[in-house]
């Protein structure tokens, strides 16, 4: 957009500078302030060329180039009111002065948000005969910004912004809030002097603290920081720095892991993701294995597009555009991927707005593509440049920053409640401790939560090696298996199904991790079969996927298979059923190579509950698979 504008710039200053001769005037007072006005743009002293033009237009005021040249000198020094006002002059004047006017005062009136006026303009502009292909696609875009904003200024969406407040807020700028999905922690930038640099606050009995410096090991003294992207844990912090001597181009996105209470040393990503152009404003998705981000790199469809890479074995994949239904010809900046991992907000100046840049949602279909995406609307969306969001992981919170609003000073951050048409799909959060059945020391062990429909992975990571902690986000619509494993440990196993499931609510997990000694034993939470039945049903089969890697990680493990029921039906029918499901189980894992000779099946019936078969609730904890250590 902006190279555009330029074009239109340079085209009517020339269109100005050597207009015909004679000049609409024969004032000589007013041709020789012209002059010298003219004298003064070259020397970029606005000022003064906007004190001559003013004389010339006062000996004269109908002279149409004295006026043009106003409008743009006036424009050049952010008065975009005062150079609309003289381009109006100039067409009243003479309609016929120049073609490039109608665009270029159309463009300012957008910025405006005089719509209608710039409407008009910009109709008469695509009357007219022989425009450039580029210069009447760009006037069918702005006309586009002006359609769609008349008709959203009608259809407001409901927006409340509220300042969060003096611990986060200073005379300073502050903007791109990123929060952690248990809104316990957000990380912003703040801009004091030159230097942007990284802060946190955190949440104590519901109230943000007072914000402090985020880390040595990060924030530098010589370079900037800045555009920011914490994982949902908050372990792993995603950011673009400029100019860096690691770096590979004149920006590129680092990333530093959270080390007990403060950061690593962040290092530069590698090619493909980092190369000699420009790679900026990173968002990492809820998994950790797809990273959003913005570049100008080659193969792109114009301006700046969103990019993405996926983690692999071998490291960040080649990036991938997302494609014509989100990328233009112009700028796409700022993505926030959600935790839902389907809905991607962004802002454009390329899509139909209100003109600038505007705030947009895309969500992912079931085809695995982006869909077209869908403004966000007046009055979040204004005439000027709104830049980026976040969300919390509820979905229901939206941040941001304004100079436009009453704050402390420059920019500010703020939230507003979303409205629900916008709102992502909704997530909750798996909380977790870990730590040894018998010490409860914390234990830095392998945690994954499978898509059990699908058998896909949704998390894969480690809990902390002090804490023992880890969470993860998990959105509604499916069911997931939680599996938690460590050398020298039996497995823990818990299932969450979120089919149906209406409520963010948290789910908090403390798993005591057994030694693998004979006597222990573990409750497999995710085998599955149908009521009054003993075939596995297949979301069981990632579950024993792990008991196999299990056995085979440690080979002179034997175990005991064991299928247990509640009291509802006749005793005889239960004790065969639980027989049957556990050697459903022990059939499994013969076929994925397991020697029988390590492992015997067994049921129990009704006779060893878990919990009073007085509820639902309760029934259900007995119905259950376990396996118990045999010998080691």
């Amino acid at each position: 957009m902006k190279s555009v504008f330029l074009t239109f710039l340079l085209l009517f200053l020339t269109v100005c500078v050597f207009a015909q001769q004679p000049y609409s005037t024969t004032n000589q007072e007013a041709i020789k302030n012209y002059a010298l006005g003219n004298q003064a743009i070259d020397e970029h002293s606005y000022p003064e060329a906007i004190d001559f033009l003013k004389k010339a237009i006062a000996a004269d005021d109908k002279f149409v180039e004295a006026h043009a040249l106003l409008g743009n000198t006036l424009h050049l020094t952010k008065n975009n009111k005062g150079s609309i006002d003289e381009f109006r002059k100039v067409i009243a004047l003479n309609p016929d002065f120049s073609r490039a006017i109608y665009m270029k005062v159309a463009d300012m009136e957008i910025s405006e948000a005089q719509y209608k006026e710039a409407t008009a303009h910009l109709q008469k502009f695509l009357s007219l005969p022989n425009n450039a292909d580029r210069d009447r696609d760009y006037a069918q875009k702005l006309l586009k910004d002006c359609i769609f904003a008349i008709d959203a200024m009608q259809h407001p969406v409901p927006f409340k912004p509220v300042n969060m407040g003096p611990n986060i807020n200073t005379t300073n700028d502050e903007y791109s809030p990123v929060s952690t999905a248990d809104d316990k922690t957000i990380i912003f930038t703040r801009q004091i002097a030159q230097n942007e640099d990284f802060y946190q606050s955190d949440k104590t009995n519901n109230q943000w603290q007072k914000a402090v410096y985020l880390s040595d090991r990060i924030n530098t003294p010589n370079y900037n920081e800045g555009s920011e992207s914490v994982s949902q844990d908050g372990k792993f912090l995603f950011f673009t720095g400029c100019n860096r001597p690691d770096g590979h181009g004149r920006c590129d996105i680092y990333v530093a892991t959270k080390k007990g209470d403060d950061w690593g040393k962040p290092f530069s990503l590698s090619p493909p993701v980092n190369t000699s152009g420009w790679e900026s404003q990173p968002s990492i998705s809820a998994d950790g294995r797809t990273l959003f981000f913005v570049s100008n790199r080659k193969g792109g469809y114009g301006g700046y597009d969103i990019w993405k890479s996926t983690l692999g074995d071998k490291g960040w994949s080649e990036p991938e555009n997302l494609g014509p239904n989100i990328n233009t010809a112009y700028n796409e900046q700022s993505p926030f991927i959600h935790p839902d991992d389907s809905t991607l907000y962004f802002c454009s100046n390329g899509w139909p707005g209100m003109g600038n840049q505007d705030l947009f949602v895309s969500r992912l279909g079931k085809d695995g593509k982006w869909q077209v995406p869908k403004n966000l609307g007046y009055p979040i969306n204004t005439n000027g440049d709104e830049s980026g969001l976040s969300l919390n992981a509820s979905g229901n919170l939206a941040f941001f920053s304004s100079n436009k609003l009453d704050g402390y000073g420059g920019f500010d951050i703020y939230t507003f409640e979303m409205p629900m048409e916008l709102r992502p799909h909704m997530v909750t959060y798996v909380k977790g401790f870990v730590s040894d059945a018998k010490t409860h020391q914390p234990l830095q062990s392998a945690v994954e939560i499978i898509a059990l429909e699908n058998n896909r992975p949704v998390y894969q990571d480690y809990s902390s090696e002090d804490k023992g902690d880890f969470l993860a986000t998990i959105t509604a619509g499916q069911n997931y298996g939680l599996n938690i494993s460590r050398p020298g440990y039996l497995f823990y196993s818990e299932n969450f199904s979120l089919v149906g499931h209406t409520s963010s609510n948290p789910f908090f997990i403390t798993a005591l991790l057994e030694p693998i000694e004979v006597g222990n034993k573990v409750i497999l939470k995710n085998i599955f079969f149908d009521t009054n039945k003993f075939q596995l049903e297949p979301e069981s089969k990632p579950e024993l996927q792990k008991l196999i890697e299990f056995l085979q990680l440690n080979p002179t493990v034997h175990i005991e298979i064991s299928g247990h029921t509640d009291n509802v039906g006749k005793d005889d029918l239960n004790q065969t059923l639980s027989e049957n499901r556990a050697k459903s189980v022990y059939n499994f894992l013969i076929s994925g190579k397991i020697d029988p000779a390590r492992m015997v099946f067994i049921g129990y019936g009704k006779t060893q509950p878990l919990a009073p078969n007085d509820t639902d609730e309760n029934r259900a904890k007995n119905r259950r698979t376990e396996i118990k250590i045999t010998a080691k």
